[in-house]
């Protein structure tokens, strides 16, 4: 069952305020168990990161920022 528009709305605004300063703290932790790399590869590290950590979540964030579909208008 697909989630609705409000649930979808909740669950972005919880992975953006809960789950995303997670993911921060793990990956900064993750890449400082290593010896630092040259500047462009740790850029290029924190980069690519960042895209992951939004694929698993793209049905969720799919069109959040337009207009509720699910409303009815008088």
């Amino acid at each position: 069952m697909p989630l609705s528009y409000k649930a979808r709305r909740r669950w972005s605004l919880v992975i953006l305020l809960v789950g995303l300063p997670l993911y921060i703290v793990v990956a900064v932790n993750v890449v400082a168990l290593f010896d630092r790399p040259p500047l462009w590869l740790e850029f290029v590290i924190y980069v690519a990161l960042g895209f992951i950590w939004a694929l698993p979540f793209r049905a969720v964030f799919r069109g959040i920022g337009k207009a509720d579909p699910d409303r009815r208008r008088p």
